[in-house]
This record gives C-alpha cells, structure tokens and sequence, in this order.
C-alpha cells in the first residue's frame, strides 16, 4: 500500500484543497518542496490551475485521482500545486514556457522543472490513455523521467535555453520614445481602422470562436466616437454588448456573465463566472448607458450587480473570485433547463416566455436550453399580438420563478478567496455604476469595499499591500496589478464622493510602486516587487489578458493624478510608458486596449472640472451621469489649497462650475447646461 503525504490540507485556496485528499503527494509552492528538489536531484512538476477550470478538474478525476499514477509522480517527482490566482507571477513565467514549446497555452498548465527551477518541458491537458496525437500523462511522466536520468545534459542545456528566452523576452521598453511622432490623430484614427479588421459585423465582438467579451477594446471604441462622432466605432461597440447581454454567455434568469463563448453568436459559453469579467463588463455597460440612456443596459448593471450581491460577496463586504462551471460534475447542469420544466414551473406563461427565449423541446444546446434573446423585442410582440408591458411582465416574473427554482439545484463550487486586484476592478466599477445610474446603493457599496481592502490587505496605514484574503488572514505579497487597479479605483472613489483622502491614498501607493515595482533601465514596472526572491524571471507585463495591463493601468494612473497634483514627472512618465511601445499598440489594438484608451486620452486632452460650492455634490450627481470620459472632476465646498485644481476657487452667491485646461480656467458657470454648452464648444 502506497503511503500518500499530500500537503494541501492546511492551505486556504480553495483549488488546492480540492486537490488535499489525491494519492499524490502535492507540496504548495514553497522551501519545503523546491529544497526537498535539491537535496533528492529530482525534477519538479508543477501543475497550474484555479477552481473554475473545467478542463482542471477533468485530468483531476482521470489522472490525480488514479492511484498507480500518483505512484509515478510520487516516485519521481516533486509535484507542486499551484493556484494560478494566487500566484499569477508564477503562472505567467511557466506560460510563457510552454507556449515557448508548444506554441499553445491554457489551463490546467502541466510543466517540469530543474530542481533549480528552471523549466524544460510542458503542456496542458494530458488525457489518461493516448487519444487525438496526445501522449498520454503516464506516457509523458515515464518519457521525461528517463530523459532527466539519461539525458541529464539535454535538459539542462533546454532549461538554460528557455530560462534565456524569457529573460530576452523580458527586456523591451529601452526603445527612445518619440511622443511626437505617436501622439497623433492620425495614430488613434489608424488603431481603430485595425481593430475593425477583426470585428464581427453581424454578432458583434472580435474574430472567431472562442470568443471573449474584450471589454476594454469595447471601451475604446466607445471613447474614439465620443471624440470623433464616428458612427461605426459606435455601431460596433453596441452591437457587441447588445449581443453579448441577448446571449448565454450573460445568464438571463439571474444576471451576470459567464468567462466566454463557445460559439460566435454568444449562445453556449464556458459556463464559470469570475468576479473580474463582470466587474470589467459592468464598467462598460455603465459607459455605454451614460452614452445611449438605453435602459437596457441600465437593467443588467442592475441584474449584474445583483449576482454578484447574492453569490459572490462576503459578508464584511469582499467580493468573492469565481463559481464553478461544473455542477455535479457536469458542465452548465446548474444553469440548463427542459422546455417541459420551463413550462410547468411558469404555467400559462410558458409558452410565450420559451418562444422568446429559444426554449424548445428538443433544445438548443445538447439537447437541454440556454436562455438567450434571440428576437428582437418589438418584432416579437408583433408576430405575437402582444404589448410590450405584458410581455415585460412574463419575462420578470418567470425569470423571478426560474430563479426561486434554480436555487432548490446543487450549486456550482464557490472560489471564497477574495483578491485585492479583482475586488478593486468591483470598485471601480461600482463607482461607474453609480456615475452612470445615480443609485447611490452601487456608491455606498463602493466605499465600504474600499474600507475592507483597505483594513484587511494591508498593515494599518502601511503601502504594502497582500495579494490575497481569507479567513481573516493575508498571504502573498501584492503584484503590480493589485496596486494599479487599487489606485484607479481608489481615484474613482473620489471622482464619486468628492473625497479627497482617496486622492492622497493613491498618490501614497503611487511612489511605493515607483520605489518598489520600477525596472531600473526602462521605465515599465516589473509585475512583483523587489524584495520577491521565489521567481527565476521578474516579470514585465504589457499585454492585456482577461484584465487590463497592469503597466497601462499604472500608466493611466499616472496621468491622471499628474493633474490633480500638478507632478508634471509623473505625466511623462506616463507619456514615455505609451510612445517607448511605439507603434505596437497601434498595429495590434486588441492586445493593447488599455494602452489605447490611455493614447487617445492622451492625444486629445482631458478636461479638469471643479464643481465648488453648497450644492457641489448634487451637481457632481447630475455631472456624472454624462458621458465625458476624459476628465479628472473634482468637487468642494469652498475651494481647497491643497489641490490645484481647487486652488484660488470660491463659490460666489450660488454654485460654480470650473472647466479648465492645464489650470487654465474658463469663467465659471453655474449649470450643467452651460457646462455642456462650454464642452461642446470645445
């Protein structure tokens, strides 16, 4: 009988301790195991993934699960579990490997390693028994230890070469930046002809399937017509959220998005929901209603914020990170319905609600049905002889029904980590919801969140922040994600509130990530901190991924507080982070949302408004709810010498409303409609 010492039990990830009781005998990333590497001369494996992983819990149950191949790993290997959330600096390093030697990546991500860490061979899924020209996960165990016993020279010499690639990969950013030469109409004009290469013109989004929402290049595309009234970016951005929140991959009966689509009409998606899509999406849609008044959109930030209220948000007002695809081990069980169910549960409505909702008998994915709006409402209500107010009330009260029903299932699995990077892209996005809606329910939400973050990721008053909580306990030093996206919702905050102490907050975090976070030869910033030791590369990351670069967003980050501090160091700081990528940005617009928002931003200026005066909040309210984009706003009761742009500003009898370039400042008014007037004038 094979002894097992599997050492996930006592971790708080709730990855790794779905793994605690495999015949494998896991280690967490840590001395223990990678010393234990050393002094045995053995390889190291460590296996990649995150909770709501489909294709994670499937090699689980066929490989991890099998006692005779945890013999071989244990015999052989030094195997680590590793969740990809709570070290995405590990994650990134060991991607970046195997799409060095596969040409491919995803997830679960299986690579070996040198007892000194260094990767030389690797892969994702490996089915139990050898199928579609994959070797099988024995096969592949039993090949690499033999190759590390008896060709130890060969890996070695691949190790070396692959540890060099990243290293090389590594080193962009030390290109002399030309602003003038990029900061151009011309340029955000050319961005946009390339993004529309690859958009979608019938379903909206961008290539092919799989597709994922891309919210940011969206958000591009929102801000480009905003300044240049160019019909098409518009027309391209809503028909990609109109068809994205009509599909399966937003969940009709309860709100909220799945991760992505399986198919190009946005029909089956990949059925897990994470905390950050939704909060991303959020901030869209939110800027979308601000731009169109479509109460549509106003309905699913409403619905959205809802989900995330009732199943993803801890009880000290955290948000929790995902929910599984998989329900009783089967993908999409939780969220599927039979027409005969639909119909009895909802009675003489069932028939009008599955017509509208594509409900049929025999299904319309595997024979079950994904709800999903695939006719237009008014055109429905005309080949059905209904009114649109009754039909709104079927829908409402049978999605109120479908949810009461769906909540007696066995739910899908909770992620209960909370994440300080994505839990501040919540609060970003509940500060634009609230921008947007004038619900303070989504502000007051925002700013107890901050107060948690605040309280539990991080010492009393200290700038170093953790990456992770649970339980009432932090691990794992902040990455340069978690501090960017604090910072941007923490200047969000103050755009909502008018609280100037999340100004100072930001500017705080601001130089501790300068000190901490900034690659001496460029000015880029590596994605840990200085003082990390565990990590073979440190990182630079620029590319978005599912979430926004986090040295576009610290590029964002600096610019804006540039000008509610008056650090004109930290504006060409900002402007060399943008012009030292050079024309990548513009050629491949995808990869580099964020990037673009902050270039166009950047090329045409932003407005600096301070609203001062007894009625300053209810004017910042109705202010809010416009859709200006690019601006910093600020709002005082009687002007603050603390802050330029509040400097030397006195309400007179009423209200007055300052809108200003550079300091420079118009006469002020004391309306939002002439406020207006003086932007359209611009």
């Amino acid at each position: 009988m094979q002894k097992f010492a599997n050492k996930l039990i006592d971790e708080t990830s709730p990855y790794l301790l779905q793994h605690a009781h495999n015949p494998v005998n896991w280690y967490p990333w840590g001395e223990e195991a990678l010393n234990l590497a050393k002094k045995e001369d053995k390889p190291i494996l460590i296996s990649i993934g995150y909770s709501a992983c489909h294709w994670c819990h499937v090699m689980e149950r066929e490989s991890f699960e099998n006692e005779e191949t945890a013999k071989i790993m244990n015999n052989h290997f030094i195997n680590i579990k590793i969740d990809r959330e709570e070290r995405p600096d590990l994650d990134h390093i060991y991607m970046d490997a195997v799409q060095a030697i596969a040409g491919s990546g995803g997830w679960p991500l299986n690579v070996f390693l040198t007892p000194d860490m260094k990767p030389f061979f690797g892969g994702t899924y490996f089915p139990p028994k050898r199928a579609f020209n994959r070797s099988s996960w024995q096969e592949v165990l039993l090949g690499v230890y033999q190759a590390f016993r008896e060709r130890r020279y060969e890996i070695e010499e691949q190790a070396e070469n692959l540890t060099t690639h990243l290293l090389e990969s590594n080193s962009f950013g030390i290109n002399i930046p030309d602003a003038d030469v990029l900061f151009r109409k011309e340029k955000t004009n050319e961005a946009f002809q390339n993004i529309m290469k690859s958009a979608d013109k019938e379903w909206g989004g961008f290539g092919k399937a799989p597709k994922f929402p891309q919210s940011i290049v969206i958000q591009f595309l929102l801000r480009y017509h905003h300044v240049t009234k160019n019909t098409e970016a518009l027309d391209q951005a809503l028909l990609s959220i109109d068809k994205m929140i009509n599909g399966g991959i937003y969940d009709q009966v309860g709100g909220g998005f799945a991760r992505y689509s399986t198919d190009t009409e946005w029909l089956v998606p990949h059925f897990e929901k994470m905390l950050y899509d939704n909060a991303l999406l959020i901030s869209l849609i939110s800027e979308a209603y601000q731009l169109t008044k479509n109460e549509r959109y106003r309905q699913v930030i409403k619905e959205t914020i809802e989900f995330i209220k009732r199943e993803l948000m801890h009880q000290n007002n955290g948000f929790y990170s995902a929910l599984d695809a998989d329900s009783e081990g089967v993908e999409g069980k939780f969220y599927v319905w039979d027409y005969e169910e639909v119909k009895e549960i909802l009675n003489k409505e069932g028939k009008i609600f599955c017509n509208y909702f594509d409900i049929t008998d025999k299904g319309n994915w595997e024979t079950k049905n994904i709800l999903w709006r695939k006719k237009n409402k008014e055109n429905f209500c005309k080949e059905n002889s209904l009114d649109e107010n009754k039909l709104n009330q079927i829908i409402q009260n049978g999605k109120e029904l479908l949810l009461k029903k769906r909540s007696e299932r066995i739910r899908p699995k909770l992620d209960d980590k909370i994440l300080l990077g994505w839990n501040a892209l919540m609060n970003t996005a509940l500060s634009k919801a609230f921008a947007a809606t004038g619900v303070d329910e989504y502000k007051q939400l925002a700013i107890d969140n901050m107060k948690f973050l605040l309280k539990n990721f991080s010492e009393e008053d200290s700038s170093v922040f953790f990456h992770t909580w649970k339980n009432g306990t932090f691990k794992f030093s902040a990455f340069l994600d978690d501090y960017a996206y604090l910072i941007q919702s923490l200047i969000q905050l103050q755009e909502i509130t008018g609280d100037t102490k999340y100004l100072k907050r930001a500017k705080e975090l601001t130089k501790y990530v300068i000190d901490n976070f900034k690659d001496g030869e460029t000015n880029y910033f590596f994605y840990t901190n200085k003082n990390q030791m565990d990590i073979i590369v440190r990182k630079k990351e620029i590319y978005d991924g599912a979430q926004p670069s986090g040295n576009a967003i610290m590029a964002e980050n600096l610019y804006k507080l540039s000008l509610y501090f008056d650090i004109p160091d930290w504006k060409e700081r900002a402007a060399n982070l943008v012009s030292s990528l050079g024309n990548a940005i513009v050629r491949y617009p995808a990869s580099f949302g964020a990037w673009n928002c902050l270039f166009l931003e950047m090329t045409v200026g932003s407005y600096e408004i301070a609203i001062v005066g007894a009625g300053s909040a209810n004017i910042l309210e109705e202010f809010l709810q416009r859709y200006i984009p690019h601006k910093v706003v600020m709002t005082s009761i009687g002007g603050s010498s603390d802050f330029p742009l509040l400097a030397d500003k006195r309400s007179g009898v009423g209200d007055s409303i300052y809108l200003c370039r550079n300091y420079t400042c118009q006469k002020p008014v004391s309306t939002i409609l002439q406020l207006l007037a003086l932007l359209g004038a611009k």
